[in-house]
């Protein structure tokens, strides 16, 4: 979902130890990107604090599987409690560690509690036995049943922009389908996290099969080797070294990648409601989504009052620490490399020939880490910032001659995970149905993402497999097959057991071709 800053091959957390000679590091440091003020340490998990970590929820998925669905979910059905009763103390670490405003850090509770109670109610139906009919008359002697067994210990590796929807978001479904889950967050917010996990062990009470080791690159490459499921989410560079990795193990793996979201805007679009769903698709999170609205294509006809109403809607946001009064609507940026790639973007576009209409001017001159939302017009295809994801406040605009120019420039990014289309409903549909990606959007932003009945994944670059839906929930398990003789342990040789005879064999064949054909001339072999 991050472009840059990922949970197992780019480190940017400060471990504290020096190098050479000295001692080696044992914690990581987390600061505040608001104002780069130290605020909490984590431990450095090394690889054999990993392969114990995992070796130890292991040992207790056993239990944790026997429960059953109905067990499983008691747990989480109070951790949502607790979350939705410790909502402004998560909020607060949200904030510290990751530089969001009030609204933003809030969500990420009530994100969760809904989303238990999505699994909660639809898990048995997704990954409950299955009772499945015979085929064919001939199949009827038998019970037929698929049921789900989880693999024991998922690892879930995520990233710094929702330090506890992307992880724990992950780790619901898999707890509820019955696995252990060892979390490796990412190194630059892990104290959220880490309050969660000690509720769900001290507060809650529950089963130990959920646990969390920090730590930089090497603590994400030791997890990998250790679980038996791999769910990452960061850069696409980093998730095919996570894919190569896990295939030594043969360890299935489901990838989000992040985006280059395209938006589209028709000829027959609702201006100002466009406009507004730009600005928010675009700064929600100070740009740091995997589904921001990256690249905008306006009509002919509207481009110019777009680009206006646009630029206006943005210069008015309020960027700042809100504390809890709500006073903002853009934060800092968590990680301050991804400053440099938004600046380098903007720089490139404005020597190409686009228009730097609001923001523009860099990294802000005072501490921590800020960005002044930037809309840029005119940009064109050969530009970074159409090209590639910038993960922060930065927005492209560009004019289309029509629909199908929109489609057809959109869908030339390598990435695919989400896009937008406003205009009336059955055009705009039409044209969403066209787009290369996982999840679209007719006449909202983002609001899929908020719909866990719907499974949301990329195409190309952006990722393999999905979260939400029943897919969230089954990838975590494997399908057992079960083929039960109805009448007890039958004869002691059934007709297909040796030794093959000529008369049992031309009976079996003119048995299974009356039963195959669908003409009577070949079910009488005629």
């Amino acid at each position: 979902m991050n472009t840059s800053a990922t949970s197992t091959g780019v480190s940017s957390g400060q471990a504290h130890g020096g190098n050479g000679g000295s001692p080696a590091a044992t914690q990581i440091e987390v600061r505040k990107p608001s104002d780069g003020t130290l605020i909490g340490t984590v431990p450095l998990d090394d690889k054999e604090a990993v392969q114990a970590a995992v070796a130890r929820v292991r040992s207790n998925q056993p239990a944790w599987e026997a429960l059953g669905i109905k067990g499983r979910r008691k747990y989480l059905f109070q951790l949502r409690d607790w979350l939705l009763d410790h909502e402004d103390e998560i909020a607060d670490l949200m904030q510290a560690e990751t530089g969001k405003v009030r609204a933003d850090a809030s969500s990420e509770t009530t994100y969760l509690a809904d989303l238990i109670n999505y699994y909660g109610k639809k898990a048995k139906k997704f990954i409950g036995e299955e009772k499945v009919s015979a085929h064919s008359p001939l199949m009827s002697v038998k019970k037929l049943r698929v049921q789900h067994r989880p693999y024991e210990v998922a690892g879930v590796i995520s990233p710094w922009n929702f330090p506890l929807i992307l992880s724990l978001g992950d780790a619901i479904p898999a707890l509820i389908a019955g696995c252990a889950v060892v979390i490796k967050p990412s190194e630059l917010t892990p104290l959220g996290l880490q309050r969660v996990l000690k509720a769900w062990k001290e507060e809650i009470g529950a089963p130990d099969v959920l646990e969390v080791v920090n730590g930089l690159g090497e603590t994400g490459s030791a997890l990998v080797d250790e679980v038996d499921f791999v769910q990452f989410t960061g850069s696409d560079r980093t998730g095919k070294k996570v894919m190569a990795q896990a295939a030594e193990t043969l360890t299935p793996v489901s990838l989000e990648l992040g985006g280059n979201d395209a938006m589209i805007v028709l000829d027959s679009a609702k201006l100002d409601r466009a406009v507004n769903a730009a600005a928010w698709g675009s700064f929600l999170n100070t740009g740091q989504v995997c589904m921001s609205v990256e690249r905008i294509y306006v009509a002919d006809a509207l481009y110019e009052e777009f680009v206006e109403k646009l630029t206006k809607e943005v210069n008015e946001l309020r960027q700042g620490e809100d504390d809890t009064d709500y006073g903002a609507e853009v934060g800092a940026m968590t990680f301050a490399p991804q400053i440099d790639i938004c600046t380098d973007h903007i720089e490139d576009a404005r020597k190409k020939g686009a228009r730097i209409l609001t923001g523009g001017e860099g990294r802000e001159d005072r501490p921590g880490q800020w960005l002044r939302p930037t809309v840029i017009a005119d940009a064109s295809p050969e530009m970074e910032v159409v090209k590639e994801e910038s993960f922060g406040p930065v927005v492209a605009v560009m004019k289309v001659r029509d629909a199908n120019e929109a489609v057809e420039r959109a869908n030339a990014s390598r990435h695919g995970l989400t896009g937008y289309v406003f205009g009336k409903r059955s055009e705009a549909e039409a044209v969403a149905r066209r787009l290369e990606v996982g999840a679209a959007c007719v006449n909202d932003v983002l609001i899929n993402f908020l719909n866990p009945a719907v499974p949301m994944g990329g195409w190309k670059d952006s990722g393999i497999g999905f979260r939400r839906g029943a897919y969230g929930i089954k990838k975590f398990v494997r399908s057992e097959s079960l083929v039960i003789n109805r009448f007890g342990q039958g004869p002691g040789r059934d007709p297909f057991f040796f030794p093959y005879t000529p008369e049992r064999r031309a009976l079996l064949n003119r048995i299974f071709r009356f039963f195959g054909a669908r003409d009577l001339r070949r079910k009488l072999g005629k």
